[in-house]
């Protein structure tokens, strides 16, 4: 016992000394690149040149198609990246002809991968005859979930056709903004959101340190610039924080058999 605490004590010396000397070198860099600022000759182009890092290289994809370093989520193919949210069972949406739609009854999907910021690109269809609806609510109305927490909501707003507040139509973050623009496309046809979101941030002690943000890009038109999100939408009451890791995109079914195509996304 005496040789086992003898040794534990010179390890723990041995450590003490070699933190020691990483803070030293530490310091010593942080010293040195500040010398180097000021020895800098800021009457010459090369002192603001800057060589390193350089950005990593992808490929742009064609149109709307999906960039070289992006997650594909849905191609038209599989629904094999999805499950439903309520068990994490195989989907049981419709897929047909590259697309897949909500079965009404079968609740929401929701992405098996987790995700934190992201850009994400998401093309949907609201049905032809949604102003139709019996259920005025359930005119075209869907929503893109990020996190599992914070939607980006989907209904019928095509000239303002079906009555809603304005806070709840397409390309709300709902009830919490209402979007710049309505750019929705006519019932039938197919829309297309390009979000770009930062995810909060949780101190140690599980209490916010900074909200999340979003941008959206509604068919091509700015619709939410680098938006505040305010916490978890609320159908009732005050939206509010509650701490969580990276989670899932999801879908929201509500009512209407809105169709999905084209999804990607790319971890920021």
């Amino acid at each position: 016992m005496k040789h086992f605490a003898l040794c534990n004590k010179k390890l723990n010396t041995i450590m003490k000394k070699i933190l020691t000397i990483c803070f030293g070198f530490a310091i010593l860099s942080s010293h040195a690149q500040k010398e180097s600022v000021f020895k800098k000759d800021f009457t010459k182009p090369e002192a603001t040149e800057v060589w390193e890092p350089k950005p990593k290289i992808v490929t742009p994809g064609m149109g709307t198609a999906p960039p070289s370093d992006a997650i594909v989520l849905f191609d038209g193919k599989s629904m094999d990246k999805w499950v439903m949210a309520k068990d994490e069972s195989p989907s049981r949406w419709v897929l047909d002809k590259g697309v897949m739609t909500v079965k009404l009854g079968e609740g929401e999907l929701q992405t098996k991968q987790k995700f934190g910021d992201c850009q994400l690109h998401v093309e949907f269809k609201i049905p032809a005859d949604a102003k139709n609806s019996a259920n005025r609510n359930n005119a075209g109305n869907s929503g893109v979930f990020l996190q599992e927490r914070y939607e980006v909501q989907i209904f019928n707003s095509y000239q303002n056709e079906t009555p809603l507040y304005a806070n709840g139509q397409t390309g709300s973050i709902y009830k919490q903004v209402i979007p710049m623009a309505n750019a929705s496309s006519k019932p039938g046809e197919w829309d297309a959101f390009d979000i770009y979101y930062t995810a909060p941030r949780f101190r140690d002690n599980g209490s916010l340190e900074k909200p999340a943000f979003i941008t959206l890009v509604h068919n091509g038109v700015l619709t939410l610039h680098h938006f505040e999100i305010h916490g978890t939408i609320q159908y009732i009451g005050i939206p509010k924080y509650e701490l969580h890791d990276k989670a899932s995109v999801r879908l929201q079914g509500h009512g209407s058999a809105v169709s999905f195509r084209n999804i990607w996304i790319r971890e920021i």
